[in-house]
């Protein structure tokens, strides 16, 4: 044991009284990270007791050092490390920014001995990495192995993870970037673990495993109950089904193999080549790829019982949508692009009333891939809001929206607690603009927001509006804003406000770097800052002003790429925007290159304890 863990035992047994034996019979039931943060913070006796009791921690990978968070909390059992920002996801930030797994394994494997689960999202994940995890004693006592957006390993390093990890109960690979060498890492996983309950590789191009691997993880694996894989006709998966009794949860299955056969035209051969399907009773989340309206047969005899349904990589067409979603009367989640349009959300609202998480994603803007009446608008979400008061998680894409649709949302969503509204530019004009009104009128009504991003166009909310965003947001802790307020003067006047802030991004937004500077300073909660459009002046001097102890800023210079320009059919130049990035780190400057211009105020602290951000 090492000693700061050591001292913090010492202090625990040296002082231990009344007051800590009710510690301990509380401590189970504060499972916030933040709750138990400002629990540590009482005392120096308490602060040791949380730092023996602490189970669970979710950090930035560039908060701490390995060594720091090993010797603030030595008895983790489960770990979750966030690399690169979320940016990433939509290519906005580059592949060699960082994020790299390597040191946190290593630690892992000296230290966290008692670590059960290990999740890693959007880090850089090396083969050997994989290796070292699987051969070590920490890989024998591995239950659960997250590598969620990752990158930079193969099904090399795979094959040690299904060979050596055989107390492993979740392995999830969701839209990581794989390189496929062959499938025998599924073959090696299915013949060595009998306990495994959750396999995720959805959205991934593994292309070579076979269904015969799948199907003997299912009889090995009784008590297998989340499937999720990446395209593989469901035809050479009716073993499967056959097998995993067990099974709550299917996704990646495809229903067609070609683009040709879908739609209207497909043939009776097509259909009578699923009818030796059929899903167990158990099952009730479902996602099928490629699935057209003469297919839906497939789903009807489960479609009462579904409870998730991912749309989100079908082929239907806004009919499509509704002669399904009237079959699913316990429906409490919801994928889907938004072709499902406003008679599809109407449907919604009037037989799925048990909707709590609802998730609409922008589809394809070329015409003849989406459906003429496939666009969300003011219709769809007023029809929403009134039909499905249990929503808890909106995210939506919208081709027009009004003040009128925002306040019905306040009015009539008052467990929502995560919204998030992307206005599309397909529209030339929206009438109703700005939305400063509605958005104050959905604020002051759904009083349970934590999560809250707002994407408009120039003009689609005024400084009076984003003050009022910051007057009307006492419980959000993450909040993205696009394109919002006119000047200065209203990102200041929304700093003044957001008490529990930890973590803002912003695109399009145009404030000076002084003004985002000070901003910083104001909002006294916030931990994170990412800015795409940043104006300041070329070497970053004005952010200085936001200066404070343990804050890294971190300034990504503007860069050109070349793109393909589907309108003009030629290649053009694309100006990607100047990024900052400022947050919490114990540990200093990061070691990158020497694009990223760095600044950081390192002073002695006592570590703040684990947040979840």
């Amino acid at each position: 044991m090492n000693s700061r863990s050591t001292e913090s035992q010492r202090i625990v047994t040296s002082s231990r009284g009344t007051d800590d034996t009710v510690w301990d019979c509380v401590i189970p039931y504060v499972q916030d990270g933040r709750d138990r943060g400002a629990v540590s913070l009482v005392c120096k006796r308490w602060y040791a007791i949380d730092a023996l009791k602490r189970k669970h921690v979710t950090a930035l990978c560039y908060t701490a050092t390995p060594l720091q968070l090993s010797r603030r909390f030595p008895q983790l059992e489960s770990l979750k490390l966030k690399g690169k920002p979320r940016a990433a996801m939509f290519n906005l930030i580059g592949e060699d920014w960082g994020g790299y797994a390597t040191p946190w394994v290593k630690e892992v494997i000296r230290s966290f001995g008692r670590v059960k689960a290990l999740h890693f999202r959007r880090m850089i994940v090396s083969d050997r990495d994989l290796e070292l995890l699987a051969t070590s004693a920490a890989g024998r006592v591995l239950e659960v192995l997250k590598l969620d957006r990752c990158s930079g390993f193969s099904t090399d390093g795979l094959l040690h993870i299904g060979r050596l990890c055989r107390n492993l109960k979740t392995l999830f690979m969701e839209e990581s970037v794989i390189a496929e060498r062959d499938g025998e890492w599924l073959h090696q996983l299915a013949s060595t673990n009998i306990v495994l309950e959750n396999l995720n590789f959805y959205m991934t191009d593994l292309k070579k495993v076979r269904a015969e691997d799948i199907e003997l993880l299912a009889r090995r694996c009784t008590s297998l109950t989340s499937l999720k894989i990446s395209d593989c006709d469901i035809s050479k998966l009716v073993g499967v089904f056959q097998a995993a009794a067990s099974l709550e949860e299917f996704a990646g299955g495809s229903v067609s193999e070609h683009f040709e056969h879908i739609g209207e035209g497909i043939s009776t051969e097509q259909l009578e080549k699923y009818s030796s399907v059929l899903f167990l009773p158990k099952l009730s989340r479902l996602g099928l790829t490629y699935l057209g309206t003469a297919e839906l047969p497939i789903i009807y005899p489960i479609a009462s019982k579904l409870k998730k349904l991912d749309l989100l990589y079908a082929m239907l067409d806004t009919d499509g949508h509704c002669q399904l979603l009237r079959r699913c009367p316990n429906l409490d989640v919801l994928e889907a692009r938004d072709v499902i349009g406003d008679r599809g959300l109407e449907v919604v609202a009037e037989f799925c009333k048990s909707m709590r998480r609802l998730r609409i994603e922008r589809g394809a803007d070329e015409q003849e891939l989406e459906d003429v009446e496939g666009v969300v608008s003011q219709r769809g979400l007023t029809a929403l809001a009134q039909g499905c008061l249990q929503l808890e998680y909106l995210a939506v894409y919208v081709s027009d929206i009004t003040n009128a649709a925002l306040e019905c949302l306040g009015t009539f969503s008052k467990n929502l607690c995560d919204f998030r509204l992307v206005l599309l530019d397909r529209e030339a004009v929206i009438r109703d603009l700005p939305l400063d009104n509605g958005v104050r009128s959905l604020l002051r009504g759904c009083h349970k927001l934590k999560r809250f991003a707002l994407y408009l166009r120039p003009g689609g909310l005024t400084d009076i509006g984003l003050g009022y965003i910051g007057q009307h947001s006492p419980k959000v802790r993450w909040m993205l804003l696009g394109y919002v307020g006119e000047s200065d003067e209203g990102l200041l006047e929304f700093s003044r406000g957001c008490p529990s802030l930890q973590k803002l991004e912003m695109r399009g937004c145009s404030f000076s770097g002084r003004t985002l500077a000070q901003a910083a300073l104001q909002l006294t909660s916030l931990r994170y800052l990412w800015v795409q459009g940043y104006r300041g002046n070329g070497n970053g001097e004005e952010l200085l002003a936001m200066v404070r102890p343990n804050w890294n800023i971190e300034l990504i210079p503007a860069t050109q790429h070349i793109d393909f320009d589907p309108v003009r059919q030629q290649l053009s130049i694309v100006e990607d925007p100047a990024h900052v990035l400022a947050y919490y780190s114990l540990a200093g400057q990061r070691g990158v290159g020497v694009e990223y211009q760095l600044f950081n105020t390192l002073i002695e602290h006592i570590p703040i304890p684990g947040e979840d951000f």
